[in-house]
């Protein structure tokens, strides 16, 4: 799979409440592309999970 494409199965990961496949996808898409937008989507999601759910997230 490309960049574009682990970014799109986060994205569709994300809006089905799984996250932590979503952080799975978005890290695999920075891996093949580090000017992916997975970037900043994991960034994003890092902050909600950190946020929200501090005892589930632990980078």
């Amino acid at each position: 799979m490309t960049a574009q494409e682990y970014y799109e199965r986060g994205n569709a990961f994300r809006k089905a409440g799984n996250w932590q496949e979503a952080i799975n996808c978005y890290i695999k898409a920075v891996e093949l592309d580090p000017n992916s937008p997975a970037v900043e989507a994991k960034r994003m999601l890092d902050d909600i999970m950190n946020y929200y759910h501090k005892d589930y997230y632990n980078p």
